[in-house]
């Protein structure tokens, strides 16, 4: 309910700047999240959280729209101080090395981290849910061999279904965060051609001034959003790509990445050689 009132109803631009922190800070909760978790079961609810992450992404994209293609005559800070500084720092009085730079953000979370995060985690589900004949046979030979107990075949049994569920659901949600990178790039079209019209017809401003204004807070507004994006879509990819263990993904890699001693030496050898040319 909340999510859409964001979208219907205007927002003043302190509350705005508090929902895009709020944004990113989420974003960036759920990567730490997804990393620190020994198994894809510890963070079940993974997701719904995207789920709701990528629909409260877009409600603040709404909101954002609003507020520049209304103020956007206004020049700087009309949609608030955190949209104008993003697009102040990023693009650096350069309109076009902005639009760049956001179009890249964009393609590395289309092409790169969504896609291949919907491959990994179609892949899982269908492997999952193939096994879980084999795994309900294990189980049962393991109870009426006496290994195990009722209650432990029972979990067991539960930990399987939460599996397939997990891996389905994930599945699904990955195509939302997809959409959502393509909703980002055609909203930022429409923010800069909008706001031309209506700076131009409305305003009575030159195509320069208007472009100038309006193409600022579009690549803030726009990068606002990607960076979440970009940091959910990567914690998404952790999520799909963890395998189950006793260990969180940090142990995991300092341990198998530094006990091969042989491999430090030879890139030690290999970055000595780079020095010396």
């Amino acid at each position: 309910m909340s999510i859409l009132l964001i979208m219907v109803v205007p927002l003043p631009l302190v509350i705005l700047d508090l929902l895009l922190a709020l944004s990113i800070t989420v974003g960036v909760l759920i990567l730490f999240v997804a990393l620190f978790t020994k198994s894809s079961l510890e963070f079940s609810s993974f997701p719904s959280v995207l789920l709701i992450a990528t629909i409260f992404r877009l409600s603040l994209n709404v909101a954002s729209t609003r507020l520049i293609l209304l103020e956007g005559h206004k020049g700087p800070g009309a949609a608030g101080t955190i949209i104008n500084s993003f697009g102040e720092f990023v693009v650096g009085g350069n309109q076009i090395v902005g639009i760049i730079i956001f179009l890249i953000l964009v393609i590395i979370n289309f092409v790169v981290i969504t896609k291949g995060t919907g491959r990994i985690a179609e892949v899982a589900a269908r492997f999952t849910l193939d096994a879980m004949p084999g795994k309900q046979m294990a189980i049962d030979a393991d109870l009426n061999a006496g290994l195990i107990d009722e209650d432990e075949a029972r979990q067991r049994r539960s930990t399987i279904q939460r599996e397939s569920d997990y891996y389905g659901a994930l599945d699904g949600a990955s195509k939302f965060v997809r959409g959502d990178t393509i909703a980002g790039l055609i909203i930022t079209s429409i923010n800069i051609l909008g706001g031309l019209m209506v700076g131009v017809t409305q305003f009575d401003m030159s195509v320069g001034d208007a472009f100038d204004s309006y193409a600022t807070l579009t690549i803030g507004d726009g990068l606002v959003s990607q960076i979440p994006a970009l940091i959910i879509s990567l914690a998404a990819g952790i999520a799909v790509t963890k395998a189950s263990g006793d260990n969180k993904i940090s142990v995991d890699l300092h341990t198998q990445i530094f006990s091969n001693v042989q491999a430090l030496y030879v890139v030690s050898a290999v970055l000595v050689s780079f020095s010396l040319i």
